[in-house]
């Protein structure tokens, strides 16, 4: 008897598992299927299995007459005299170990292979660290392009050497909701107080960011914003390259519960202590790029 618990992993691979095993219960699969099938199966599994996780329990002859695996990166299977136990492990933090030998072997080679296949981008990989790029977030008083406005601009530029922040409230001279408020902390006496003129806004940002490339997260409605805006002031409109960061998440993390900003930087261990504030937002943003580039997942 084999009995398998998955969670958080794909539809593709759950159907895998229906060809061999019959699921009971909502990730939970038992079946009966010989030696070579299930080391197979566990290493199809170690494949696909993402940001997900998976325990096996099989028959084996040992005291118990059943031993486990898992890739649970809190647990570790330890063997104590010949009986297989699970060690809850105190920090979490470490890689997961694939401590068995047929998954370790495939695991090694998978790692290999992805090393060759990245090697031939690598010369480019390293210059693209070194190119600066902005980080750029707004907020809006609302989702319609046509009738809504900027209220807030904030960037975040990597010179190389140093980073550099921009933020700027826009003055736009009527009163905004409540639930703008609620979300983003900013008052219409604030705007009036601190905001400057639309133009004046836009014409800073031209000057922050140059030439460089422009990155965001679902940035097509940063993008989308600011077109119309530099078009509303008769000012040029952007000819930086907008890159956005959704699209390269989903890519190599297929297993999220979603795909939110808060879920993806909980995910990169990035802290964002003010969300919804366009400044921290493409500062957040800015630390996600980093980590992407460093991953070399991120091509500009």
């Amino acid at each position: 008897m084999i009995v398998i618990t998955l969670t958080k992993v794909s539809n593709s691979l759950r159907g895998d598992l229906t060809k061999w095993y019959q699921e009971i219960q909502t990730g939970v699969y038992v079946g009966n299927v010989t030696a070579k099938i299930r080391d197979e199966l566990w290493n199809r599994i170690m494949r696909d299995i993402g940001n997900g996780q998976a325990t096996m329990v099989y028959n084996i002859n040992n005291e118990l007459g059943y031993t486990f695996k898992t890739t649970r990166p809190d647990r570790e299977v330890v063997d104590y005299d010949g009986i297989p136990l699970m060690m809850h492990l105190v920090s979490a933090d470490k890689p997961i170990k694939h401590g068995f030998s047929n998954a370790a072997k495939f695991h090694k080679a998978k790692v290999m292979s992805k090393r060759v296949e990245s090697k031939s981008g690598e010369g480019q990989q390293l210059s693209i660290q070194s190119k600066p790029f902005v980080s750029i977030d707004i907020e809006t008083t609302g989702l319609d392009v046509a009738t809504d406005n900027i209220i807030a601009i904030g960037a975040v530029k990597s010179s190389g050497i140093a980073v550099e922040k921009f933020y700027q409230l826009i003055n736009i001279n009527q009163k905004i909701q409540a639930a703008v408020t609620k979300l983003t902390t900013l008052t219409s006496e604030q705007l009036n107080s601190e905001g400057i003129s639309l133009e004046d806004a836009l014409s800073g940002l031209q000057k922050f960011i140059g030439d460089s490339p422009l990155i965001g997260y679902n940035v097509h409605f940063d993008e989308s914003f600011l077109t119309a805006s530099f078009r509303k002031t008769r000012l040029s409109i952007l000819a930086n390259h907008f890159y956005d960061l959704m699209p390269v998440v989903k890519k190599n993390n297929q297993f999220l519960d979603n795909y939110r900003l808060k879920t993806v930087l909980e995910t990169y261990k990035i802290k964002n202590e003010h969300p919804h504030n366009a400044l921290a937002d493409a500062q957040a943003t800015y630390e996600l790029a980093e980590q992407l580039i460093k991953k070399r997942v991120l091509r500009f």
